[in-house]
């Protein structure tokens, strides 16, 4: 039964929680960028969704590669957010 036996153990250091801790954070980002929609025009609205599904799938590109630019991924998103929102308020008047 040699087909059923592990060949390799895993440690617990083999495996980095970067990359969960980014896809949590941008679960949270989806959320902030949809609830935006409100307050912002259709094609901000869409820009910014794709902005958000661009870094998503970019994220879960790294995942293997480069765990720890997963976590920063949120991180760009909230600053994104943040200066898309106050630009359109302050110079488009949302």
């Amino acid at each position: 039964m040699a087909f059923f036996t592990r060949t390799r153990r895993y440690r617990r250091t083999d495996v980095s929680p970067w990359p969960f801790v980014g896809m949590v954070g941008l679960a949270a980002c989806f959320f902030l960028y949809a609830a935006s929609a409100p307050f912002t025009p259709w094609w901000a609205q869409t820009l910014l969704l794709l902005f958000w599904l661009v870094t998503t799938v970019r994220a879960v590109g790294w995942w293997s590669k480069r765990p720890t630019w997963v976590a920063w991924a949120p991180v760009v998103c909230l600053v994104v957010w943040f200066v898309v929102i106050w630009a359109g308020a302050a110079w488009l008047g949302w």
